[in-house]
């Protein structure tokens, strides 16, 4: 797969560019929920998402509070990637938060993947193809064609979690990230730049020592009725903006 220069080797894989399926614990890379959940509140997901002082949205508190709360996230960390806010949060397993920050996402509107996008040449990725999908996606590290870590989250449309890249001066995408309005971080061709401090000691440990599940919240309809939620009891936490 093309997309961003981006051949998809998992780690662990045989081979650099030898196709290779999901890892084992993973099922499908993705699953997007839709209509009534089928999953309720387990013993072991009584917990609520702690998002202490951190500012998020109401979609983003709801998401990330149902997970824990079901038991959705399966014993694995959490990962809120809120297109609206351009703005990702990660929570341990047991649901404290890791570290917040801004984001930069698919410079186009939308929730869904183009079919073959992931097979595309950039150059021939259209500006209306570049979205970043929603939905529940298993997080998987892998690397790169330039062999750079990076965490895909949908391994079939390549779209990934990576450090910024500022290659391109034009497209300012540090000062997009350092600005305080998410208006101007949507730039990307569908991945999800962070900053390289937050994926190097916050993301890609967290993905790698206990595994995560990433919830990339719609922007085209609401959250609740693409994860098939339920409304978490006792969640009263009102949502900062």
């Amino acid at each position: 797969m093309l997309l961003g220069g981006a051949v998809l080797v998992l780690a662990g894989s045989p081979a650099q560019g030898q196709s290779s399926a999901p890892l084992a614990h993973s099922g499908p890379a993705s699953r997007p929920l839709t209509g009534q959940s089928s999953v309720q509140p387990s013993a072991h997901g009584s917990r609520l998402a702690q998002f202490g002082s951190e500012s998020a949205s109401a979609d983003a508190r709801r998401i990330a509070h149902w997970a824990f709360h079901s038991g959705d996230h399966r014993r694995h960390a959490v990962v809120v990637v809120d297109k609206k806010d351009a703005k990702v949060y990660v929570f341990s397993p047991d649901g404290k938060l890791q570290g917040a920050t801004p984001a930069l996402m698919g410079s186009a509107i939308g929730d869904h993947t183009v079919p073959g996008i992931g097979d595309k040449p950039i150059a021939q990725v259209l500006p209306a193809e570049r979205t970043t999908p929603a939905g529940r996606f298993v997080a998987e590290p892998g690397t790169n064609a330039s062999g750079e870590d990076v965490v895909w989250v949908d391994y079939d449309a390549a779209v990934s979690m990576h450090r910024v890249r500022a290659n391109v001066k034009s497209e300012r995408r540090l000062e997009r990230l350092a600005s305080s309005t998410p208006k101007d971080n949507r730039i990307s061709y569908g991945c999800i730049n962070l900053p390289v401090v937050f994926y190097e000691k916050v993301l890609s440990p967290a993905v790698r020592s206990t595994g995560a599940v990433v919830y990339v919240l719609p922007e085209t309809r609401p959250a609740a009725s693409l994860f098939g939620t339920y409304d978490v009891p006792g969640n009263a936490e009102p949502a900062r903006r």
